[in-house]
């Protein structure tokens, strides 16, 4: 008899294991499922797509390990200041605390977003979303990952599956797909340099206004919030914009790389001058020794 139990547990181990193995995702079923909401991503971001997949792809083992099925974390983002539920797992060292999300979609986003908001990384918003190899290189640079051969890995992944033909689609519905993803493709708002005129100042992305533009329009355009596009300008309250004003879709510099000064003229405001140059109000504030709501003299001349 305990032979018999002892063989059927051995048989239940077996199938249990296959069916386990049967259930993983496979690198080509991946992509599949999530290339449209990676696009979907660059076109809202400027994210490559074929970056947000390799990275996706090579820190989740394709959707299969325990961040990824436990917490929905498939970039292996740490804690850091994150406010939200966590999920501690062994990684560099033992029990790190990492971003735990209600979905995978929102771990997407919120991987973009920790690209978008932190000033390490700001620099590859001034390389072309067609540079794959630069912008994998510059995750490495930028000290996304600690493995020495980061940047190579992602480029492998890219090529390996020829994903760097995503980061040439304009339209999310140049994409093939099925029924079932038919509604999410509906929903995928044209590329943000197909509505608005995008730059950089101060190597920061922004947009120029037009006559007749709003914050409004252009968060909707840009797709990204107000709220967040109130901060990246740091206002309370929509201003009305003229022609040319400067808006920006990331988070101001800390000083100004090609200007050291300014030299104010008649009716210029610590806000206009941040405005002018990308460079946040505080640390111009800081830098001149003046206080939120100073008037300046005609003539005045403002570090940056």
């Amino acid at each position: 008899m305990r032979k018999i139990t002892a063989v059927f547990v051995f048989f239940l181990c077996l199938k249990t294991f296959a069916q386990q193995k049967d259930s993983r995702m496979s690198r080509e079923d991946y992509i599949e499922k999530f290339k449209i909401e990676a696009v979907k991503d660059m076109l809202k971001t400027g994210v490559p797509a074929s970056i947000t997949l390799a990275q996706a792809l090579l820190e989740s083992e394709n959707g299969n390990s325990p961040l990824a099925v436990n917490a929905n974390n498939h970039f292996g983002i740490k804690c850091h200041d994150w406010k939200g539920e966590r999920y501690y797992h062994d990684d560099d060292k033992r029990h790190e605390c990492f971003r735990k999300y209600d979905s995978v979609l929102e771990s997407y986003d919120d991987h973009s977003e920790f690209l978008r908001t932190r000033e390490r990384y700001a620099f590859l918003f001034t390389l072309s979303r067609t540079d794959y190899k630069g912008w994998a290189q510059g995750l490495k640079k930028a000290g996304y990952a600690t493995a020495p051969d980061y940047a190579e890995r992602l480029i492998k992944i890219i090529e390996d599956a020829k994903l760097y033909s995503l980061d040439k689609i304009d339209r999310a519905s140049s994409i093939g797909y099925t029924a079932s993803a038919e509604k999410s493709i509906k929903s995928i708002p044209q590329a943000v340099e197909t509505q608005i005129k995008t730059g950089y100042t101060n190597d920061v992305k922004c947009v120029f206004a037009h006559k007749g533009d709003s914050f409004k329009s252009i968060a909707e355009a840009a797709g990204i919030s107000m709220s967040r596009l109130m901060k990246y300008n740091e206002t309370d309250r929509e201003p009305a914009l003229r022609d040319g004003d400067r808006v920006y879709l990331q988070p101001k510099r800390r000083k100004c790389r090609k200007e050291r000064y300014h030299t104010a003229g008649s009716g210029d405001t610590i806000y206009a001058i941040s405005q002018q140059y990308g460079v946040r109000m505080k640390f111009i504030l800081k830098r001149n020794g003046l206080n939120p709501g100073d008037k300046l003299y005609y003539g005045q001349k403002i570090r940056l």
